[in-house]
C-alpha cells in the first residue's frame, strides 16, 4: 500500500478516535496533536512529506486505547504494530 493511502487511512482512524483534524502550512514545525477545551486536535503540517506525516499520525494513534480494536487494513495494522483483537 502506498504511503499516501496509509496516511489517508490513518487520518480516518484518528478521526474515528475522536480527533478533529486540520491541515495547515506550519513551516516545518511538525505535525502534532493536543487537547483544547476538551476537544482532541491533530494538526497536519503540509510542509512535511506524507511519510513524515504518517509517522506522526501513527505516533498519535499508538496512544489511543481504542486503536487495538479498531477496523483497519493489514498494512496500517503493521505500521502501527498492533495485534488484531480477538
Amino acid at each position: 500500500m502506498h504511503t499516501v493511502e496509509l496516511l489517508e487511512e490513518a487520518i480516518e482512524l484518528v478521526e474515528r478516535a475522536g480527533f478533529k483534524v486540520r491541515s495547515e502550512w506550519l513551516a516545518g514545525r511538525g505535525t502534532g496533536w493536543c487537547e483544547l477545551k476538551g476537544q482532541k486536535w491533530l494538526f497536519l503540517d503540509l510542509s512535511e512529506t506524507p511519510r513524515e506525516q504518517l509517522e506522526r499520525v501513527t505516533q498519535c494513534l499508538r496512544g489511543q486505547p481504542q486503536v487495538t480494536s479498531a477496523s483497519m487494513s493489514a498494512p496500517l495494522r503493521g505500521v502501527l504494530d498492533v495485534r488484531k483483537a480477538a
